[in-house]
């Protein structure tokens, strides 16, 4: 009998499981296929910890894989004596959230850590926030972010604020891997709260957040003469984003806000779009349509867990309104807050801009134009969150920017995640000011491109579920470093960065250096004419990911390049699926 269905049996039999659970898993009883799919392996964490569709087994997202995964890390709290700092807990509005936010205060409880629950569902970047705010060891956010309707996650933050890193990602991994699923002490929600373990947050944190964010406005003046002539139409696209960002709007003193009345309130069940992610065209559907009757300047989403921004802006010389990749949103905010920031106080010699390595080399343009070292790190803003602390540590470097090409992006240090509230605040200002100067958004992003170069960056995503996807996808991996090509949609390749070897080859030269990054499974291919192309599975979702970038001479030219660059990656991309 294989593996996977002996677990199946244990839980089909043993009476430790409730009944639902059970009933769930004896109606697929026969289905090899689907019984594998739910019990061959254990969920494990990725760039973003654990996150899977929802559903009875091992590999599902359900109250006992929380329950484990937490008396994991209520263990690895217990081995570092951090306790008394108790754990702050954020959800959003995925199917089961509340529940699993409960498990994960019980599990914490009955080991004696206090747990501060969210009274209802925050943004992932106010739980963030909150993690320091309390003197938190730890946090939990139970969020698939953008991820389809049936999936739901778990996010764990340490004490800095941001997602877990090594070496606290892979202690408190080796503390689960001891556990089998009916290891996890738990008591009731009812104990907890009489033995003062069980703390219900809510409005004190909200405002401490929405006061930071305050802060990092820079022209409070220009929004107050401005505000009034700019239009804005949002979407929190069902989830956590509603209330923040049309708080802090309304608090700077933007009246014409007009929120998406079908994607207003929170639902898990995201019955407006088959996506709930900014990135999706679907997504802005009826945004873009409301921006049309309310003749809006700039359009926004946010994710379901109000990480992530999306945006378009309208063009007045067309009439249309401009999508902004992540990776134009970013630029556009990095220039905006790198330019004022130094007219109004200047920038510190210290300076950093933080990017991604998939993110767009436009930022490597703004940070040398202004003076500030630009530095990369791997895909997941809990890199960028890494080097922040670093900073802190060391004493140097400031952090002013960072950002990713996945619609995520920090201005201040108040959080360690990326932040799509305080980037809404961010673009709303950038407005006001560019119309204090009789421009648009999209006319300050065409001025980017004019002094940095017609930078376009874009990505093919190829799907490939269950293990045998898994599988696949490593198959993948293996053969682009058996084989490294030497031409690349009709670019040489310059050097090869593999960042699971943590070499640099110079294809020419044949020299070697480090990457300087930790260990990833990631290849990077440096290519001719300031081209390149970066293969990564995905560390949040079964699909392996090709980016690529280029600069044009115009944005028809880049936008010409980058789809004969695309279609001749697709030939590359069917060999190796193929094969």
């Amino acid at each position: 009998m294989a593996d996977y269905m002996k677990v199946y049996e244990q839980w089909v039999n043993s009476s430790f499981f409730d009944e639902a659970t059970r009933a769930e898993l004896k109606s697929i009883e026969g289905d090899d296929a689907e019984i594998r799919e739910r019990f061959f392996d254990d969920l494990e964490f990725g760039t973003a910890g654990l996150r899977g569709i929802i559903g009875a087994g091992t590999n599902r997202m359900n109250i006992y894989v929380v329950a484990r995964a937490t008396q994991g890390l209520a263990n690895y709290i217990l081995s570092r004596h951090g306790e008394k700092r108790g754990v702050a807990i954020a959800f959003d509005c995925r199917r089961f959230s509340p529940e699993f936010a409960d498990v994960a205060a019980s599990v914490l409880a009955a080991n004696g850590i206090k747990a501060f629950r969210f009274e209802s569902l925050r943004p992932t970047p106010e739980l963030s926030f909150a993690v320091r705010y309390l003197g938190c060891i730890a946090g939990i956010n139970i969020t698939a972010s953008h991820n389809p309707r049936e999936y739901n996650g778990y996010k764990v933050y340490w004490e800095d604020g941001a997602q877990i890193t090594p070496p606290n990602d892979i202690g408190i991994m080796l503390e689960v891997k001891k556990l089998s699923i009916e290891d996890s002490r738990m008591i009731s929600i009812e104990e907890a709260k009489a033995k003062g373990l069980y703390q219900v947050i809510g409005k004190e944190v909200d405002d401490a957040y929405i006061a930071e964010l305050k802060k990092l406005v820079i022209h409070q003046d220009t929004i107050e003469k401005y505000a009034k002539d700019i239009t804005v139409v949002y979407s929190p696209l069902h989830g956590t984003g509603n209330v923040p960002a049309r708080r802090i709007l309304a608090e700077l003193g933007f009246t014409n806000v007009f929120v998406v009345p079908e994607q207003e309130l929170p639902d898990g069940e995201f019955p407006t779009v088959s996506y709930p992610n900014p990135e999706a065209k679907e997504a802005f559907a009826l945004a873009l349509k409301l921006a049309e009757e309310k003749n809006a300047d700039l359009v926004l989403a946010t994710d379901p867990d109000a990480d992530r921004l999306g945006v378009y802006v309208k063009d007045e010389k067309s009439g249309e309104y401009k999508c902004l990749t992540g990776n134009m949103s970013g630029s556009l905010l990095a220039e905006y807050e790198l330019s004022e920031i130094q007219a109004t106080r200047g920038l510190p010699e210290d300076g950093r801009l933080i990017k991604s390595i998939v993110t767009t080399n436009m930022a490597a343009c703004i940070a040398d134009h202004y003076g500030v070292k630009m530095e990369e790190c791997l895909t997941g803003f809990k890199f960028i969150g890494q080097k922040m602390l670093s900073y802190e540590h060391s004493g140097h470097g400031t952090f002013l920017f960072g950002f990713e090409e996945s619609y995520g992006c920090l201005i201040g240090t108040h959080a360690r995640d990326k932040d799509a509230i305080v980037a809404t605040m961010a673009l709303c200002e950038a407005a006001t000011f560019y119309k204090s100067q009789g421009k648009t958004l999209w006319d300050a992003m065409i001025d980017m491109y004019e002094r940095y170069g017609y930078w376009v960056d874009d990505i093919s995503t190829i799907t490939m579920k269950g293990v045998d996807g898994v599988e696949k996808i490593k198959s993948i991996m293996k053969m682009l470093r058996k084989n490294i090509p030497t031409n690349i949609s009709g670019y040489d390749v310059i050097a090869v960065r593999d960042y699971d070897t943590d070499v640099v080859r110079n294809l020419h030269t044949g020299a070697e250096t480090p990457t300087f990054l930790p260990k990833s499974n990631v290849l990077y291919f440096e290519l001719e004419n300031d081209a390149w192309l970066c293969v990564r599975p995905s560390g949040t979702e079964p699909k392996i990911k090709f980016y690529f970038g280029l600069k044009g001479e115009s944005l028809e030219d880049a936008a010409a390049k980058s789809k004969e660059f695309e279609q001749k990656l697709q030939g590359l991309i069917n060999g190796l699926v193929n094969a």
